[in-house]
């Protein structure tokens, strides 16, 4: 009778002690998954941080010298109203558009150039025009083209600024035409010019992994 009691006290410590040994583990799985998700995290800020230092200059900057645009402080696009460069379906700019970039351009170009980790940080600037998505895709397309051609010719021919050559270095033409617009509205907000900024950081985490051909980074 003894015996019996005496294995079956050692059978629960037994149990006890491998339910002890998996909750362990387990505690132990928990804590290194917080601990890669803390990782993860602090890696994903750390590369946001000049971006966003970046951004919140430019947004700064805007605010302080009262130029009249919206400034995306997600991913730093300087949106510039269509009524301020351009008369509707044009692609000359107004004299009014003119003076606006000889005040614009240069503070702007100063936030990226002001420090060297910013230069670093912007890859590009990509000019981009955007029309709403009144009138034919095709006519909306080639006139978004042309008023980002007039905006860049602009800067780089007919304006003097201390940061120019650095600039032009950076800068790239896009039309978009209605891509981005509200589909069967004649949205007034539509009608604009877009300064966007490509980050380097981006660009990095983007860039395929170096030992991966070609195929199979597409699959």
């Amino acid at each position: 009778m003894n015996d019996f009691i005496r294995d079956n006290i050692e059978l629960e410590i037994t149990e006890d002690d491998e339910v002890s040994t998996y909750l362990s583990i387990g505690d132990l799985m928990s804590g290194l998954l917080m601990f890669f998700v803390l990782l993860f995290i602090t890696v994903i800020i750390q590369r946001d941080e000049p971006k966003r230092i970046v951004i919140g200059n430019v947004i700064g900057q805007m605010k302080s010298n009262n130029i009249d645009v919206k400034v995306n402080s997600e991913n730093g696009d300087v949106s510039i109203r269509e009524s301020i460069l351009f008369s509707k379906g044009s692609a000359e700019l107004k004299p009014e558009g003119k003076k606006f970039l000889r005040r614009f351009i240069p503070i702007y170009s100063d936030v990226i150039f002001s420090k060297p980790e910013f230069e670093k940080e912007v890859s590009r600037v990509v000019i981009e025009g955007h029309t709403s998505s009144q009138g034919d895709y095709k006519n909306n397309l080639e006139l978004s083209l042309q008023r980002s051609a007039s905006v860049t010719k602009y800067i780089f021919y007919e304006m003097n600024f201390s940061n120019k050559t650095r600039l032009s270095q950076k800068i790239l033409a896009a039309g978009r035409g209605e891509i981005e617009a509200e589909q069967s509205f004649d949205k007034p907000s539509d009608r604009k010019v877009i300064f966007r900024f490509q980050f380097r950081s981006h660009d990095l985490a983007d860039k395929p992994h170096p030992n991966l051909s070609s195929s199979e980074n597409n699959q």
